[in-house]
């Protein structure tokens, strides 16, 4: 009997064009889903008859509750190697192999600074202003070089972003709760001597750090308040690290120069939701890792791992 395969969250339609599916053709029918489901009913009984779910990153979560009402479910490919969604002992506990893929952080550095860099010199507005026949030059950018950078997080992704900004002649500096000066030093960079030091002093500040309950609701709104009314916030990492109504509000009442988010509270954002159209902000729908590399990695390892799980020999596996 053939096995069925859902490939969730594929908004692209790319799933079985960046990769080659051929290997498990024979054995699996692989169907795409461009829509995201919002609740447990809808995953439950869009995957009632699915024995194998590829996922992209931490999308949608498998908690034990769905799990359960997936009976046929005995793989499930997530992209990268760590996913903090997935249930792994209910995924056990119901005979659920859960294997992951590689990933690079290459694209959410480079998102970092497509971000920061379309805030600093208002990129949106202006090419808004040129494509309809606005007034010719609305905006006097902000500089790098010279300007400080202050990095929530030192990290895989951190480290590259400051790298970079040192690139641009900017005086970076870093902050996390395990943060040493030994480290600090050997990537480049000033450590700072507290959070609240390098959110009062910073001209940017880029949050790169795991979300974790130490670092949930990090920046609230005393820490926002800290920040330089001509500073800009960029969170390419986890939306609970900064408080969203607090941001929203320092947004609107112009206590901050700007903000540049990839992530949210609620993904797919609902067409109402204030950070549609809050003002100051430049917003992207959780791109971080999307890119032609990463999504040709993800689903050219999603295919070898259902390959090797059909043949007996798991392999990348999380659980």
């Amino acid at each position: 009997m053939r096995l069925r395969c859902a490939v969730l969250d594929d908004f692209q339609q790319v799933a079985t064009e960046l990769a080659d599916w051929s290997p498990v053709a024979d054995r699996v029918d692989a169907v795409s889903f461009a829509e995201h489901f919002d609740t447990e009913d809808a995953l439950a009984s869009a995957l009632h008859d699915v024995d194998i779910v590829v996922t992209l990153r931490e999308r949608v979560a498998f908690p034990a509750s769905l799990l359960a009402r997936l009976p046929r479910l005995k793989l499930l490919v997530a992209s990268g190697m760590r996913n903090s969604v997935i249930d792994y002992a209910a995924a056990e506990a119901h005979g659920v192999t859960v294997c992951g893929t590689a990933s690079t952080s290459t694209p959410p550095v480079e998102l970092t600074w497509a971000l920061l860099l379309g805030l600093a010199r208002g990129i949106v507005e202006e090419s808004k202003s040129l494509r309809t026949g606005g007034p010719w030059q609305q905006t006097v950018g902000a500089d790098l070089h010279g300007r400080r950078l202050g990095l929530l997080g030192l990290g895989k992704i951190g480290s590259r972003v400051a790298r970079v900004g040192t690139a641009f002649g900017m005086h970076v500096s870093a902050w996390s709760q395990n943060l040493t000066k030994e480290y600090a030093d050997e990537v480049g960079v000033e450590l700072a001597a507290s959070k609240e030091e390098l959110l009062s002093s910073s001209d940017y500040v880029s949050v790169h750090l795991a979300l974790s309950e130490r670092t949930r609701g990090l920046l609230g709104p005393a820490e926002l308040a800290l920040l330089k009314p001509t500073a800009y916030l960029i969170n390419t990492s986890r939306a609970a690290i900064v408080d969203q109504d607090a941001l929203l509000a320092a947004l609107h009442e112009g206590r901050i120069a700007g903000a540049g988010i990839d992530v949210f509270d609620i993904e797919p954002l609902p067409a109402d939701h204030p950070m549609r159209t809050a003002p100051r902000l430049l917003a992207t729908p959780h791109l971080g890792y999307v890119s032609r590399a990463n999504y040709e990695t993800y689903y050219r390892e999603a295919v070898e791992d259902i390959r090797a799980f059909l043949d007996g020999a798991p392999v990348r596996r999380l659980s």
